[in-house]
């Protein structure tokens, strides 16, 4: 075959996959999720060699305070060195190559869906996967779930641009590259789903759901043959015994919400100090940095790397109370300092550390105070660590998924679920943004507003808004109701009480169908086809209700109240002729 045809070849295929979307669609996100599912094997293997090479084991957190078995004169004193030497490496690779791959990730890919089309240069899986690698291998007290997700939202955003997708296409295989790391890191393809949907898309329709699955499910089956099967934490069955302790359970989830929004505010703090204090270049801001950290894994050799031996022994009840809350104070402390001098890792696992440490000094204080409850101290770890990671991200859903994957606990489901929503109604209450979008917040971006439009600057609903259409009444029959829509000329009309209260509208497709349908369509009333339609006041300005207005369920326009009255109809097309007037 010659290069001509080949590149034929390859051509033919682009134009399919372009005039064919949704099989192309199904392809690229299986293909996503294969390359993400390998990428995710291959950043493990290089945690696991980077570590073996700083510290002489496995995972120098399990046996904490031993020496390095190559250089046995240092003593446990080679912690000190370690971090400094792995900065001294990563710090100049990300400042040459790839300076978005500081940090814990996330709040980068957030960014780029958002804010960039989903555009995220591959190199960055590249430096990324590298320079995480060595962070953590060197001691740094970050998680791999940030790095993994922006090397699988990388070669997701690579793939879609190298065959010329549109811009949706391409923030929907970002979202698959992360999934599918997510899955093949941990083993929890339903996790992997719901991280990418809830966190960096916040869209659950049904065509990105089905792209994101196909990623997750291929790079799970992928990380399952080369990783195993097992569930991340091997423990035993827990139970909640008596109602009483869903009591406890509601307490631990506002503990776990004190818990993440300190854990936010110490991390940025840490920043604004280490920015203030820094004045060297940035490249060796880590090396410098880690001799700092590397007294305090002198100090406490637990937080040495990730720390999942660690969180397993706090599950077990292995620790005291009063260790749990060093370990708790000292994590938080060592994620921070990581992050500040410019390491390269993730929160969540940092989160799950949190709040196991938390859940289980509760569990152990809860038990000495109420001895006849026969509480599981280990029970309350694991609820505190997806209660923590719901408060820190704000991702409920998520949280509760991907902390049964990890355990395969089901028993502990009820707790759980009311702990994360707990944690997660007051962490917000407590704190604007999650520990995501606070990065992106204290850099001038705020991913929740909309684009303004200059000709809509202090443009009030009264300015535009119509006279109201007739409302109809509550009692009126549904052929009473076509013909007044008949007459208005409208597809809706507003419902009001006979007191004149707005409670929502008719439309004419809810009557035609009732007409037609309902057997009983003689005795059908406006009462039982009301449809709820948001509504807005005439003094708000018009940037505020564009989200309304846009609204798949308002077509029609939607209705002006003011004082509960109905005093004018809002339109789409007033509102466009408004931001772009025919010429």
């Amino acid at each position: 075959m010659t290069p001509q045809t080949k590149t034929t070849g390859w051509r033919r295929a682009l134009v399919w996959m372009r005039r064919s979307e949704n099989s192309a669609l199904i392809v690229l996100s299986i293909a996503v999720g294969a390359v993400a599912g390998v990428g995710a094997i291959a950043f493990r293997w290089l945690i696991e060699h980077a570590t073996l090479l700083f510290s002489g084991h496995a995972d120098y957190a399990a046996s904490p305070g031993d020496s390095h078995p190559w250089l046995p004169w240092l003593g446990h004193y080679f912690v000190i060195l370690a971090p400094a030497i792995g900065g001294l490496i990563y710090g100049p690779l990300i400042y040459k190559f790839a300076r978005e791959a500081r940090g814990h990730g996330v709040p980068e890919v957030m960014y780029a869906i958002n804010k960039r089309a989903g555009r995220i240069p591959a190199k960055v899986a590249l430096v990324k996967a590298l320079a995480s690698a060595i962070t953590i291998g060197s001691g740094g007290s970050v998680g791999r779930e940030g790095p993994i997700v922006q090397i699988g939202s990388a070669l997701g955003s690579a793939i879609a641009r190298w065959v010329k997708l549109n811009e949706s296409q391409v923030r929907m295989l970002v979202a698959c590259g992360a999934a599918g790391g997510i899955a093949a890191t941990f083993n929890a393809p339903i996790a992997g789903v719901f991280f990418a949907l809830e966190l960096l898309l916040a869209n659950f329709v049904a065509r990105a759901f089905a792209a994101v699955v196909l990623a997750s499910v291929t790079a799970s089956v992928i990380g399952r043959a080369a990783l195993g099967d097992e569930p991340f934490l091997s423990l035993p069955e827990f139970t909640v015994h008596g109602l009483g302790e869903y009591v406890l359970y509601a307490v631990l989830g506002v503990l776990a919400a004190l818990v993440a929004t300190s854990f936010t505010k110490v991390l940025y703090w840490f920043e604004d100090v280490a920015d203030k204090i820094w004045h060297g270049p940035e490249w060796l801001r880590p090396g410098v940095g880690g001799l700092l950290f590397g007294l305090l894994l002198l100090a406490l050799p637990q937080m040495y790397g990730v720390g999942y031996p660690v969180l397993e022994n706090a599950v077990m009840t292995k620790y005291t109370i009063g260790f749990l809350l060093i370990l708790l104070a000292g994590k938080m402390v060592a994620t921070s300092l990581t992050i500040a001098i410019g390491g390269s890792g993730g929160v969540f696992a940092p989160s799950l550390f949190l709040g196991a440490m938390m859940g289980a000094a509760f569990g152990q204080f809860a038990d000495y105070l109420f001895p006849g409850l026969d509480i599981s101290p280990g029970a309350y770890a694991l609820v505190g660590m997806g209660a923590v990671f719901a408060g820190a991200s704000r991702a409920p859903i998520t949280a509760v998924i991907i902390l049964f994957e990890l355990t395969g606990e089901y028993s502990i489901i009820l707790p759980l679920l009311l702990a994360v929503v707990t944690s997660t109604l007051l962490s917000s209450s407590l704190s604007k943004d999650s520990i995501y979008t606070a990065k992106l917040r204290r850099r001038g971006i705020d991913l929740t507003k909309k684009p303004g439009n200059a000709a809509l600057e202090g443009v009030t609903v009264a300015s535009l808004m119509s006279p109201p259409p007739a409302s109809v009444g509550t009692r009126l029959t549904v052929r009473e109701a076509i013909r007044a829509l008949r007459s208005a000329r409208r597809g809706a009309l507003p419902v009001v009480t006979e007191h004149g209260e707005y409670v929502g509208v008719v439309t004419a497709v809810a009557c035609a169908a009732a007409a037609i349908q309902d057997d009983d369509a003689g005795v059908v009333t406006v009462s039982q086809l009301i449809e709820w339609r948001d509504y807005v006041a005439p003094d708000a300005p018009l940037e505020k209700v564009i989200d309304v207005l846009l609204g798949e369920e308002a077509g029609d326009g939607v209705p002006v109240l003011e004082n509960g009255d109905v005093v004018g109809w809002l339109r789409r097309n007033t509102v466009l002729r408004k931001i772009a007037p025919v010429s």
